[in-house]
């Protein structure tokens, strides 16, 4: 297989904030947006890039506002991701186009998924939390402690919170491969510790570390704004969206992908007893990437 090109772009938005965009692939080939997870902005990975490549459409990726290249936003909502994929998509030359979102890039796929019918032909989110008020579902129920705390300062906000996101940043900048499956803590079940090993843990490392390169204003936003108003509702999805969720989750409990998929139209449910975090995005990338092309035709 032909080693596939990562290339980076820096595009300018209408309010004159920039955003380091990346793609791989065909440029000719139908748009695959990518949303990154929190913390953990958007680093090249050759696996997904190859998988992509081979079937002949174009990765295409960037750090949300506020991480690594990509200007902040403060105050921003979930629901500006599908308003910066539109404009990233005119730049780029592309109409139409399908998302997948992990983690808490789930919620950003699924803002494009409602908030620009007929141009996003399909969506994947796979582990991806679902609304903090959401009816009947706890959301901190089955988290690692560790994103409890985290989530528990978010809402009250102020100086904690900061210093929190602060020290954690500082950390996850000093990890290597080797220690994530331990680093990780709470956050990671069995099944994830025997996936982070080798290439993938390598790329982890590299992700969690770029992840505070300009400050933790991406975090900090990110957090906010899965904790308040999205800006869109769940409901006015109209597109295919497939839930992909593993019951070994520890970062994004299973609850989540039940209450996504019993709440977003038409949801085609992948609830899978066997999986957690990351072992899911790893071992059914390729398996999701299909499915994810196939229900946009």
């Amino acid at each position: 297989m032909t080693e596939p090109i990562t290339t980076s772009d820096t595009v300018v938005l209408r309010d004159g904030r920039t955003l380091e965009v990346l793609t791989a692939g065909p440029p000719d080939g139908t748009a695959v947006v990518y949303h990154h997870g929190t913390p953990f902005p958007a680093v090249p990975y050759r696996s997904a890039a190859q998988s992509v490549s081979a079937r002949g459409v174009r990765l295409v990726y960037w750090p949300r506002p506020g991480y690594a290249g990509s200007t902040s936003q403060p105050g921003r909502r979930v629901a500006d991701a599908a308003t910066d994929t539109g404009e990233v998509l005119d730049a780029l030359g592309h109409d139409r186009f399908v998302t997948l979102g992990w983690s808490g890039g789930g919620p950003h796929a699924l803002a494009c998924a409602a908030l620009m019918p007929g141009r996003c032909r399909s969506a994947a989110i796979i582990a991806g939390v679902a609304p903090f008020d959401a009816e009947g579902l706890d959301f901190l129920d089955g988290m690692g402690p560790e994103n409890i705390e985290e989530f528990g300062l978010a809402a009250a906000g102020g100086a904690r919170f900061s210093e929190f996101l602060t020290r954690e940043s500082a950390q996850l900048a000093k990890m290597s491969g080797p220690d994530m499956a331990e680093a990780l803590g709470g956050l990671v079940s069995d099944v994830d510790k025997a996936a982070l090993t080798g290439a993938l843990a390598d790329f982890m490392a590299r992700a969690l570390a770029a992840a505070g390169s300009a400050g933790t204003a991406g975090w900090h936003d990110d957090d906010v704004a899965f904790l308040g108003d999205w800006g869109f509702d769940v409901t006015d999805v109209g597109c295919p969206v497939s839930i992909w969720q593993g019951r070994e989750d520890r970062m994004v409990p299973y609850a989540h992908g039940e209450w996504l998929a019993s709440h977003v139209p038409g949801a085609r449910p992948h609830l899978l007893p066997d999986e957690g975090h990351v072992s899911l995005f790893v071992g059914a990338f390729e398996h999701i990437l299909d499915d994810l092309l196939a229900s946009a035709r």
